[in-house]
């Protein structure tokens, strides 16, 4: 069986049909994922704090990256395959068009997803213009929490939320195929998903993006200490890991989760 494309996304965001998206960094959990009817898995540098035990995702190298994808690649066979570009993988266009290539030629990934605003619009223009297809990441930017102070929720100010909505529309004017939003309030997240052509994503983005994606550790409570408030333990609700991962794919595509107390 054929992986899905990027072509069976954007039907998908047409149709209004939710996309469910789940991390993944290794061959038996993205088998389990398959199995529960997972739409794209996301090899994220979240494996840098849930894997490795860093603080942060900034330790997390392009090996590494290139490592776990193929890993996952190998235990899926349809699902939507996405990799994180790491902390400075992507300074310069030059940089980030070689270690994406790595990534697909070596790792697998059927697309890259790098963090940033119109900052990074010129790399993202030079990366679509060479096949590579390229995910956007907006709001709260894991890969820049020391410069943030934190984990916070990102756009609440009327300028700030006007800032985030003219990087999403430059990204996706620059090629970009599909945006991960990321801890910001739903009301913004709902008019960015509703001006954007391509697929919004949203990881405590509110219920109206056209799919969701947790870290996979945090959905099943497995992260220790404080888990993000926009996440669910789907398996204290469960009891199996195979039941809480269908849980979570019915949960999204219902438009079930997240709640309203998992949204800003």
């Amino acid at each position: 069986m054929s992986r899905k494309s990027l072509n069976h996304l954007r039907k998908m965001k047409a149709a209004k049909e939710k996309i469910a998206v789940l991390t993944a960094y290794d061959a038996s959990f993205s088998y389990a994922l398959e199995q529960a009817g997972v739409d794209v898995l996301l090899v994220g540098d979240s494996l840098g704090m849930v894997i490795q035990g860093q603080e942060s995702t900034v330790p997390v190298t392009v090996e590494q990256m290139i490592y776990h994808t193929a890993n996952v690649i190998r235990g899926s066979d349809n699902m939507f395959v996405i990799a994180d570009l790491p902390f400075m993988s992507y300074a310069n266009a030059q940089q980030a068009i070689q270690n994406a290539a790595r990534l697909m030629a070596e790792g697998g990934a059927q697309m890259v997803k790098l963090e940033g605003g119109a900052v990074i619009a010129d790399t993202v223009e030079e990366l679509t213009a060479r096949g590579i297809p390229v995910c956007a990441h907006l709001g709260l930017l894991p890969q820049s929490v020391h410069r943030l102070g934190g984990y916070f929720v990102q756009g609440r100010e009327s300028e700030h939320a006007d800032a985030l909505l003219a990087d999403a529309i430059r990204l996706e004017e620059a090629g970009a195929d599909m945006l991960v939003l990321e801890c910001v309030p739903a009301s913004l997240a709902k008019t960015i998903t509703e001006q954007l052509t391509i697929p919004v994503i949203g990881i405590g983005a509110g219920v109206d993006c056209d799919g969701q994606v947790l870290v996979l550790y945090d959905m099943l409570g497995l992260t220790p200490g404080k888990r993000p408030r926009f996440s669910h333990d789907f398996l204290a609700e469960t009891g199996s890991i195979q039941a809480a991962l269908s849980a979570y794919v019915s949960q999204v595509k219902t438009a079930v989760f997240p709640s309203l107390e998992q949204q800003f």
